[in-house]
């Protein structure tokens, strides 16, 4: 009897390459997820990352409101709004008004990470302090209360109460995921009885380790009285296994950039990737390639589907969310993904 195979999902982090502008790389992230929305892929999140010449992901909020006026039936959210730079209620209001907008298919993904440098980190927080991090845990539990139905309650130390709502009347809540990679994460979102998500698409380290504190330490809770979750993992599929390395390789240097300190600029082409690696042929960004390459899904449809679906079969999910990270040719359109709807078409087909 064969398995039944695993849901699929996307993360996007609206990639920006060689020549496209802002408006171009959203417009072609809403395509993407029009053609998600149409395969019956389960859920699209978009990630936040700042100050990146390559991502135009800054915004989850924004990007999951315009995603949601161009489809129809997936779950729409982030991945992840990363709380340390955001204050639990401006979280808490935009994501009710997201779930006022489409209702019934709104993800809230809460992260820990700044998901930047340090100076932008010290932009984006107010007090200048790491006291945000430290409250993660409390700021996570405040936003869970802010969007139920009865509201948050502040208490005075002179014995008075106020309670805050993140919407006047809410019919409804988003669900809240915690997302991570590390032992804290996995503890963290066991302990509050929360959906987790491994990020494994940015590291696959200690993968094994962070499920088996999360399924074995899980506190169920009134919204979710199992343990849920699912893996992230970067995935490339074309028509043959020569084009998927080649789209592939974009990413890859990218990622070795970013191992290496080395100056950041937008997504190279395929054709600047491969010239770029020709011309350089150094053997420290080969070996960080060659590393990220060994845990990447990267192939054809039908490789990269039975890749999914073993993956999904040894960790024991029924989800697995794809970043596809399928770079372009110099001829293909600014304003679409080819490459990365490519990817989804293909692996929908085969699984």
């Amino acid at each position: 009897m064969t398995s039944a195979a695993p849901a699929l999902s996307v993360l996007d982090l609206v990639p920006v390459r060689t020549g496209q502008t802002s408006a171009e790389a959203i417009a072609a992230s809403l395509s993407l997820a029009e053609i998600a929305d149409r395969l019956g892929y389960r859920r699209y999140w978009f990630a936040e990352h700042h100050n990146m010449p390559a991502v135009a992901s800054t915004t989850p909020p924004v990007l999951i409101a315009a995603a949601a006026s161009r489809t129809e039936r997936m779950r729409l959210g982030s991945g992840g709004v990363m709380l340390p730079n955001h204050a639990p209620l401006i979280v808490a209001e935009q994501f009710a008004a997201l779930e006022a907008i489409a209702p019934g298919r709104i993800d809230l993904g809460l992260g820990r990470a700044p998901g930047s440098d340090p100076v932008i980190t010290q932009l984006l927080r107010t007090t200048g302090t790491t006291s945000d991090v430290e409250q993660f845990p409390r700021y996570v539990q405040d936003i869970s209360l802010l969007l139920s139905g009865e509201g948050a309650t502040v208490r005075f130390t002179s014995g008075g109460e106020y309670t805050v709502h993140s919407t006047p009347a809410a019919t409804g809540a988003p669900v809240v995921w915690l997302l991570g990679s590390s032992d804290y994460s996995a503890q963290l979102a066991a302990s509050q009885g929360l959906p987790y998500v491994f990020a494994n698409h940015f590291s696959g380290q200690g993968l094994e380790r962070a499920l088996d504190l999360y399924r074995t330490g899980y506190q169920p809770s009134e919204a979710h009285p199992e343990p849920r979750t699912f893996l992230t993992v970067n995935a490339v599929a074309s028509p043959t296994a020569e084009e998927a390395e080649a789209r592939a390789l974009p990413q890859l240097r990218m990622m070795s950039r970013l191992r290496l300190n080395k100056p950041l600029t937008a997504l190279e082409t395929v054709e600047e990737a491969i010239a770029a690696g020709i011309a350089e042929a150094d053997a420290t960004t080969e070996q960080i390639v060659q590393a990220a390459r060994e845990r990447w899904f990267v192939g054809t449809g039908e490789s990269v589907a039975a890749e999914v679906r073993a993956f999904g079969e040894k960790y024991g999910v029924d989800e697995v969310m794809l970043s596809p990270v399928a770079g372009a040719y110099e001829a293909e359109a600014m304003d679409s993904a080819a490459g990365r709807a490519q990817t989804l078409e293909l692996i929908a087909a085969a699984l």
